[in-house]
């Protein structure tokens, strides 16, 4: 018994040593590793600090930052990356900080950035280790490797520029819902003050909700909705509180809403999905939307994703699509309250181009000013503000090595309020930059990364470019507007950057 005795507090002396030193290999041994090697490579940072790193000042930085408003007229990226803005100013454009014991190398150089965006086998996505985060979202966004590869190729016909032409009238009747709810809101009054960031929130999940599922448009509405009272769900969760394992599984009420609102998603885009599929087994052709496009591709790579694969994708239609659109044109009204002129510009050309029809697939190519106003407003709000790589073996990049389980960020909004890049007025509202491209406006450097960079580039941006295109162009037909005294200047990340107190505008009818 005595030998048994002694085995067993052996084995377990022997778990607890094996424990302990796991624990300290990840809080202190590997990080003195990781932080050695990187200053030996001539890349400067914070000093590690146990356990915890530099989140506790990220997160009192962050909180600081966002406590007030800014003025229309400042810098935003103070307020969004407060701690990487001041650390660039201390290290300079490659630098690395400590998220708890794992070093996060920012990289601020246009070039090395391109080079990371573009090495997709070298610097693999980072994925949070946060189970809701996948309940969020999955799909081509979330992917690496073989099943990227498959996933691109399948989908990539479903936004080929010749297909556009059959979700036009999608968008066309989307807008026209929305300006005429508008109108009404009007009514008789020569101008009326409106919180338009909700108005187009719903005109972008509209619009994907009509493109992604055709003549399912309603019942696909409804799975959006429930889609957006999930996202609501899961960021409460995400954003104000550190991830339990295990903590998803408690029986709380949030949870269980989390789970029922899931299970409907899913099983009604799956309904929806067995529908189409034995229509087309009975002889029907595809239709011309998001799904029937998807469906019909998967077919002819002989059904290479399973129907949770085209699940995942129809959720990431709607949240990419929506959210990306949605911002994009509320930066874009905001802006142009602000910027009467670049407006009436804008409005003059949509008139000489379209008259008072309908904005056409062709016509959208001869928006020139309407486009550098798109893209100067996504340099200034970018969609969403960094992009993060993980390497999984020592990688080269420029000069420097980095080893294997290194974290890198492409700060995106620092890049495109770069004054070395963009001038001594990288702040400012100047759609002119780019009146001879993207190239010519970034002096050769390539720093505009508005939709990614590289293999991984949005898939959708053209999709986005043209419904943006659409939407505003059609909004300039119908109204004018200014910022309205209330408007409270106040971008914040969540996910994507958007407006934290909404885009409160006076609108008018535009007199003919």
């Amino acid at each position: 018994m005595s030998l048994y005795k002694w085995i067993g507090s052996s084995c377990g002396a022997a778990m607890v040593v094996l424990v302990t030193w796991s624990l300290l290999k990840w809080v202190w041994v590997q990080p003195r590793r990781l932080e050695r090697h990187l200053r030996l490579q001539g890349i400067n940072g914070t000093s590690y600090k146990l356990l915890f790193g530099d989140t506790k000042e990220m997160g009192h930085m962050a909180n600081q930052a966002y406590q007030n408003p800014i003025n229309i007229h400042d810098n935003i990226v103070p307020r969004l990356l407060p701690f990487v803005y001041q650390a660039a100013k201390t290290y300079g454009n490659i630098f690395f900080a400590w998220f708890g014991p794992t070093p996060m190398v920012h990289v601020l150089d246009p070039g090395l950035a391109k080079d990371i965006l573009s090495r997709i086998n070298d610097f693999k996505k980072l994925r949070n280790s946060n189970p809701y985060i996948k309940l969020l979202f999955q799909g081509l966004i979330d992917y690496d490797g073989e099943k990227w590869f498959k996933h691109r190729k399948i989908i990539n016909p479903a936004f080929h520029a010749h297909k556009f032409k059959y979700m036009a009238p999608a968008m066309h009747l989307s807008c026209t819902e929305m300006i005429e709810k508008w109108r009404i809101l009007l009514g008789r009054e020569h101008s009326y003050e409106l919180d338009v960031y909700p108005y187009l929130q719903t005109l972008t999940s509209d619009i994907i909700s009509r493109t992604a599922f055709g003549s399912n448009y309603e019942e696909g509405r409804r799975i959006f909705e429930l889609q957006k009272e999930l996202i609501t769900l899961l960021l409460e969760i995400i954003r104000y509180s550190v991830y339990i394992p295990g903590s998803r599984f408690l029986p709380t009420k949030k949870n269980k809403r989390i789970k029922k609102i899931d299970q409907h998603v899913k099983g009604s885009i799956k309904g929806i999905i067995n529908k189409r599929l034995m229509a087309m087994e009975g002889g029907q052709p595809s239709q011309d939307d998001l799904l029937g496009i998807l469906l019909e591709s998967n077919q002819k790579e002989i059904k290479q994703m399973s129907i949770e694969d085209v699940i995942e994708e129809c959720k990431l239609f709607y949240f990419a699509g929506q959210e990306t659109t949605s911002n994009l044109l509320v930066w874009s009204m905001i802006l142009l309250s602000q910027h009467q002129h670049w407006q009436e510009q804008a409005r003059d050309e949509v008139f000489r181009v379209f008259g008072q029809n309908k904005p056409d697939i062709d016509g959208l190519s001869r928006l020139k000013i309407v486009t550098m106003i798109l893209h100067e407003v996504l340099r200034i709000y970018p969609a969403v503000i960094s992009l993060y790589r993980l390497t999984n073996e020592e990688i080269k990049l420029g000069d420097v090595s980095l080893p294997s389980g290194t974290a890198v960020t492409v700060p995106v909004v620092l890049l495109h309020h770069d004054c070395e890049t963009w001038g001594d007025d990288a702040n400012d509202f100047k759609p002119e930059r780019f009146s001879k491209g993207v190239l010519k406006a970034t002096k050769g450097k390539m720093s505009y990364f508005p939709f990614g960079w590289g293999p991984r580039i949005s898939i959708g941006q053209n999709f986005a470019m043209m419904e943006a295109k659409i939407a505003l162009a059609m909004i300039l037909q119908h109204f004018s507007f200014v910022l309205s005294t209330s408007y409270v200047h106040a971008p914040k990340s969540i996910i994507t950057l958007q407006p934290e107190f909404g885009a409160h505008l006076i609108i008018k009818p535009v007199n003919l």
